[in-house]
């Protein structure tokens, strides 16, 4: 596997290796040994799904507490990471990556950051670890559109859900 720093401080391109041959694939999307010899030393205690249609956003959402590896079992979506900590002078920068069942690339996000991803296919499956459990009263939701963030999404009319329409600060 290979590990990359990214623009953004904290965050991380993970390029896991893949093996594939005329049954088709295996990859292994998480393994504790390999990941703390390549640094990464978070301790993972719960897994989710969402599953979306083409023109979907989800996001941005994030808290002050969690980390996130982020991966797509199936489909494609175009995935942004955006610093949140509005006391970092990084507040409002940030990346986005087309991850995908073809690249199987995760991206880890640290805490303070939000993340949203566009659903590019037909569907997808997103899939996501974090280190703490869900708490709902701790999330910020910023809009997708939220002009202090100025993020380029490569959709102009989104189907959203009413928290993601109205965002929610903490």
């Amino acid at each position: 596997m290979e590990v990359e720093t990214t623009q953004l401080a904290g965050v991380m391109l993970i390029k896991p290796q893949f093996f594939e041959d005329f049954r088709g694939e295996y990859v292994e999307t998480y393994n504790e040994s390999e990941y703390i010899s390549k640094g990464i030393t978070c301790k993972f205690i719960q897994d989710d799904i969402s599953i979306s249609t083409q023109n979907v956003i989800r996001g941005i959402h994030g808290d002050a507490e969690t980390w996130k590896l982020i991966s797509c079992l199936h489909g494609k979506f175009y995935f942004v990471v955006v610093n949140c900590d509005t006391e970092s002078s990084d507040f409002g920068k940030w990346q986005s990556f087309t991850l995908s069942d073809k690249n199987r690339w995760q991206i880890l996000v640290p805490p303070k950051h939000g993340n949203g991803h566009l659903v590019i296919s037909e569907s997808t499956i997103f899939h996501y670890k974090q280190t703490t459990y869900y708490n709902p009263k701790g999330q910020f939701t910023y809009t997708w559109n939220d002009p202090k963030l100025n993020i380029w999404w490569p959709v102009k009319n989104p189907i959203i859900s009413r928290r993601d329409e109205e965002g929610r600060f903490v």
